[in-house]
């Protein structure tokens, strides 16, 4: 079985940029890398709300990738189905996230090669209608899909139910992680403290709201302190606000900058427990970036986040938009003994998912996929 990956790579950024990278790695280790076609252009500054999509240290660059096409350039469409013509693979495997991507994934379907998808968010979180209904036009196509969260896949079934699901959740990376003190001395945190954070791309969704009303709730006997790091989208007035309160001073570090991928390992080995308040959610890369250094997770029952934390053993999970259960969560794993407990769940857990793995179960899910004629 030779699979066509078609998806970002070096030099962008992002969760998706680096688990398809990560995901071609895995297959050509296992000898079932047709290729690897990456855009060299992904998303017009008009477009993209964010200071830039490039990070050339985000993921690494693969001898394999071959930047072929831009995605929103038509024209260069017909040098990416030349160059999977000429590769000649079984099938093709695309990663969907976001309504930006379908119009390139739907000329895809166009083609003899059947085509299947890695489907880290079935819509765009906090999509227009417009949106939502071009992801399910262009997934409606596909042959079927891996995905990380059971609550994605049982959205898939409803929507599709003669095509093959597989369910895998996103492997931990591989992680440098730096002395506790000496990354707290880096970032400026305080070395005392129990440090909560909260790391990704700051939006609505994610609840950091929430958060910000769970912080003045939280115990005072022992020290802590919020650091939030991350570029905000779409909520930056109403997030200054917030940090201006009373009840908030002196609680709160925001970096509010996009972190580059050489000063992630500084925040994760700073911190003492990862926070994901999130309203709605589908899964997350932070948190398999957090069992990949060992930390505790405090997270709410909602996608795929309660796949991958299990309350009383790598974390707690509580309601979304609780922010009193989300500050008990918190002010329990205040306590150390507590916290180094689900430290070791976090570790141990951390080890039951791999790229290996992950890598077989697409393969398999095709060749099925293929057998059946679905």
């Amino acid at each position: 079985m030779r699979l066509l990956l078609v998806g970002p790579s070096w030099p962008f950024r992002g969760g998706v940029a680096r688990a398809t990278t990560l995901l071609a790695q895995a297959l050509e280790a296992q000898g079932a890398l047709a290729g690897f076609l990456v855009p060299w252009r992904q998303y017009p500054r008009f477009l993209y709300p964010g200071s830039s999509d490039w990070d050339e240290k985000a993921c690494p660059r693969l001898a394999q990738a071959t930047p072929c096409f831009s995605l929103f350039n038509p024209f260069s469409w017909r040098r990416l189905s030349q160059w999977a013509k000429r590769l000649g693979p079984d099938a093709v495997v695309v990663p969907h996230w976001t309504a930006a991507w379908t119009p390139l994934e739907y000329f895809l379907t166009l083609h003899p090669w059947p085509i299947f998808g890695v489907v880290h968010n079935p819509a765009d979180h906090d999509g227009s209608p417009w949106s939502r209904w071009a992801s399910w036009v262009t997934l409606r196509r596909f042959r079927g899909f891996l995905t990380h969260a059971k609550a994605v896949a049982w959205r898939l079934e409803r929507w599709f139910p003669e095509k093959a699901v597989r369910v895998y959740p996103l492997p931990p990376p591989e992680t440098t992680a730096v002395a506790q003190e000496e990354a707290r001395r880096a970032l400026g945190l305080p070395l005392g403290a129990t440090v909560f954070l909260f790391f990704g791309l700051v939006r609505p969704y994610k609840g950091v709201d929430i958060l910000l009303d769970a912080a003045p709730l939280i115990p005072r006997e022992r020290p802590w302190v919020l650091a939030v790091a991350g570029e905000v989208w779409g909520m930056a007035g109403a997030l200054d606000r917030r940090l201006r309160e009373p009840s908030l001073k002196g609680r709160v570090v925001l970096h509010r900058r996009w972190v580059p991928e050489e000063e992630t390992h500084l925040w994760f080995s700073a911190a003492d427990v990862v926070v994901l308040p999130y309203l709605r959610a589908t899964g997350s890369a932070v948190a398999a970036q957090a069992l990949a250094y060992g930390l505790p997770l405090v997270v709410t029952r909602c996608g795929g986040l309660q796949d991958v934390v299990q309350a009383g053993v790598n974390g707690l999970v509580v309601e979304p938009g609780d922010a009193a259960g989300l500050a008990q969560a918190m002010g329990a794993l205040l306590d150390p003994e507590f916290r180094q407990e689900l430290a070791r769940g976090a570790r141990v857990l951390g080890r039951q998912w791999s790229w290996r793995v992950y890598a077989s179960t697409l393969v398999e899910l095709v060749r099925e996929a293929l057998a059946r004629g679905v």
